[in-house]
């Protein structure tokens, strides 16, 4: 028999990738910074080869370490999910959860679907809705976690990934070529209206709003129609739609971050697994 993958190790390995330091990531796993030590010592003997460099006093993955972790969220969480589904087919209770209409309709399905497939007794309650008022409601006490986007310098909660906001038109018309520039736009309480309308204004370039929604999938229908143009995060942009670059006259806009936020204080011990659930869903299938 070959050599295997403890899926202990693979999890403190996890732990450093999302830290950064062995010290960080030993409290993450409840152990000792040298037991983290001895732990990725026997994970590279057991691959064979070094998974993390050293520059000056930094301690980086290497590439192997890089390509292995990818395999290590993946492997965790169906090894989490096995043994959530047969050692705990009890666990039940309602979780709450609040997301933006982009998410609910892109990654957020699959994810739970995985989870009902481990807790079958769980109910999901799923709200839709734009990040300010999911974080009023989560404030309320009225949802128990929230997915929600904000800029990298107020990031807050967990964050699940990090993106570019993008212009983006449809292939088979031509509204960016219009003047003024036809605009699909989510409601103003929405950060990409706010960054849209702020480079639109910098550039000086005559704009109007021609379509405005809280959805989605309305702002993609205006947009394959041939409509406007929108700005949108980049895992956002559908088939039929193309990214518009610089060159063609728009600008870049900054990255936005979607984080998970988690109600200070838990209703039930299925909140707390899908939350977990979420977070290594969102890191394992990170492009």
């Amino acid at each position: 028999m070959g050599a295997s993958l403890d899926p202990e190790l693979l999890r403190t390995f996890v732990a450093f990738a999302d830290t950064g330091s062995f010290t960080r990531a030993a409290r993450l796993v409840d152990r000792t910074q040298s037991a983290v030590s001895m732990q990725m010592k026997r994970l590279e003997e057991i691959v064979g080869r070094p998974l993390f460099d050293r520059d000056g006093r930094q301690l980086n993955l290497s590439h192997d370490g890089r390509q292995l972790v990818g395999y290590a969220r993946r492997m965790l969480l169906l090894h989490d999910e096995a043994l959530a589904r047969f050692a705990s087919p009890a666990l039940s209770g309602t979780v709450r959860v609040g997301t933006p209409d982009d998410y609910a309709a892109s990654v957020l399905p699959l994810i739970l679907s995985r989870f009902a497939e481990a807790y079958p007794l769980v109910h999901l309650e799923v709200l839709c809705d734009t990040t300010e008022r999911l974080s009023g409601l989560l404030e309320d006490g009225a949802l128990d976690m929230a997915i929600v986007t904000c800029s990298p310098a107020r990031e807050r909660g967990t964050v699940l990934r990090r993106e570019p906001i993008v212009w983006a038109t449809s292939r088979q018309h031509s509204a960016h070529e219009r003047e003024p520039l036809p605009l699909a736009l989510f409601f103003p309480d929405c950060q990409f209206h706010a960054h849209a309308l702020e480079v639109m204004e910098a550039e000086q370039r005559p704009h109007r709003i021609a379509y405005s929604s809280h959805s989605l999938a309305a702002i993609q229908a205006a947009v394959l129609a041939g409509l406007a143009v929108t700005a949108i995060a980049r895992s956002a942009v559908a088939e039929g739609m193309r990214e518009l670059k610089v060159e063609e006259g728009f600008p870049s806009m900054p990255l936005i971050s979607i984080a998970l936020c988690v109600a200070p204080r838990a209703r039930n011990e299925a909140g707390a697994h899908l939350a977990q659930h979420i977070v290594e869903s969102f890191h394992r299938d990170a492009p």
